[in-house]
């Protein structure tokens, strides 16, 4: 571990992020960005009945509680690092300034594998319910692959222009989008809690199904409902009160995202313990409101599952090329991904590339036969891999910055410390199951990190001044300071 990089000037003429708006996005939009990270709707129809097949009705309470609560611990641990750092790097730059640059590159590799696995998906997820609520709606001309591709391509390029146009603009468009989801989709978990027919005890609803195993895996899947809350801290050095709108967002998300699991949690354990059959489905949901004959609500349902996706796409996104720019700008990605639109103030080259290469990867594994849902499951299962290995060095960076700065807490130093043991626990259950596919994936995983670690031993000694540099953040301005001949 080497030591952190050296304290930049308290006040300097340039920031090292400039060309991104500064210090104008309001806390909605902040807190937009989060919440569409995680894609609580979308994420609330298609996870929760996972895990109830796994492992029971009550099994997948106990496993949401306690992700909800190891969500709110590694917010509470990163919060005062957003409370003293404007950065646009997120977590990978709080790393940088905690637990030094040598630490910070493997978790900037492991956040963009993060953001864009879920992008990935959530392409995947857009193309499929859209084409899916057509079938079902009784369209014709839609069922396949072709036009789950199209369908994913056209959403992509929408996710260009507005992410291009401005974070303000996207921001707020995620968020009605996601709004209008969140309303739906509950309003269907209210549904099938309430329909007729339910001749169910609450044990039987209730019951838990497996050993500890399956628990452990099932907090898993759990908590990977949850990533993604952090993105706001990418945005921070364009918020207009950072220091408040980003630790408020990091705290209320994993709360908000919470309340909407449990209660999706509830309503389909219900309704699956009155009819196990639809667990066999792909999409469970989808089949319980098709076996009503409600055509109509399951058609809104994946409407409603593909606007939520399309909004955690652009969220992703957002924060991925938002760690890429910063990367950039200290000379260890390349120099095009650190420059920003002229008009737009938006890391517009980032963004293209960044959606070309996701946006391949969906086409070319849906081109490859896999079936869609496999690969939603897939990426996502891979996302949670990428943001569990940044959350764990972030935990201990929390503490780390603090002491570094004459601050220390030693209730963070002791929330960080067991957050990061259990985040080390959840990596390694993960990668221990035995589930298809998932050998795979940690491999895929492990790879990533190992070619990040030779990144970072070839920077030391080829280019020891920029690995140096890693850690940047938007520095105090003159500009800021009151005009009075005190600060002149």
């Amino acid at each position: 571990m080497t030591s952190a990089p050296p304290s930049p000037p308290l006040v300097v003429r340039r920031s090292s992020i400039r060309g991104l708006t500064r210090r104008e996005l309001p806390f909605v939009p902040v807190f937009a960005q989060s919440v569409a990270a995680i894609a609580p709707s979308g994420t609330a129809a298609v996870t929760p009945a996972f895990v109830i097949g796994a492992a029971g009705g009550g099994a997948s309470v106990a496993a949401f509680l306690a992700a909800a609560l190891l969500a709110w611990g590694v917010a509470f641990v990163i919060r005062p690092m957003a409370q003293r750092l404007a950065v646009t790097g997120g977590l990978y730059t709080y790393v940088a300034q905690g637990l030094g640059p040598a630490v910070a590159v493997p978790v900037g590799w492991s956040a963009i594998v993060g953001y864009g696995s879920v992008s990935v998906a959530g392409l995947i997820a857009v193309g499929t319910y859209l084409d899916q609520m057509a079938v079902t709606a009784g369209i014709g001309g839609f069922g396949g692959t072709a036009t789950i591709v199209g369908l994913l391509l056209v959403a992509a390029v929408i996710a260009v222009v507005l992410m291009v146009r401005g974070i303000r603009l996207s921001a707020s468009a995620t968020l009605l989008v996601e709004c209008v989801s969140v309303v739906t989709v509950l309003g269907l978990m209210g549904y099938l809690l309430t329909r007729g027919g339910h001749d169910v005890t609450a044990g039987r609803a209730f019951a838990w199904h497996g050993g500890t195993g399956n628990l452990a895996m099932s907090a898993v899947v759990a908590i990977s409902a949850f990533v993604g809350f952090e993105s706001a801290t990418t945005l921070s050095a364009e918020a207009h009160r950072p220091f408040r709108s980003v630790p408020r967002t990091l705290m209320w998300t994993p709360v908000a995202a919470a309340v909407i699991y449990l209660i999706a949690v509830c309503a389909q354990a219900v309704a699956l313990a009155a009819d196990p059959g639809a667990a066999t489905s792909s999409t469970p949901v989808t089949e319980l409101l098709l076996q009503d004959n409600s055509r109509l609500l399951g058609a809104v349902l994946d409407l409603g599952v593909a606007a939520s996706f399309f909004a955690c796409t652009v969220a992703s996104v957002n924060a991925l090329v938002r760690v890429l720019f910063t990367m950039g700008r200290e000379g260890i990605a390349p120099a095009a991904a650190g420059r920003a639109h002229p008009r737009f103030h938006t890391p517009a080259p980032a963004i293209v590339a960044a959606v070309g290469v996701v946006t391949g990867c969906a086409v070319v594994y849906l081109l490859s036969g896999a079936e869609p849902q496999d690969g939603i499951r897939s990426f996502l299962t891979l996302s949670a891999l990428g943001y569990l290995g940044s959350y764990l060095p972030a935990c201990l960076a929390g503490p780390a910055l603090l002491r570094r700065i004459g601050e220390s807490s030693r209730r963070i130093t002791i929330l960080g410390t067991v957050t990061a043991i259990l985040l080390g626990i959840l990596m390694i259950t993960a990668a221990c199951s035995t589930q298809s596919g998932n050998a795979v994936l940690v491999t895929a995983y492990a790879a990533v990190l190992l070619a990040s670690v030779l990144f970072t031993i070839g920077l030391r000694v080829f280019a020891p001044d920029r690995l140096r540099g890693i850690g940047i953040y938007d520095e105090p301005q003159h500009a800021d300071l009151l005009q009075s001949p005190v600060f002149r």
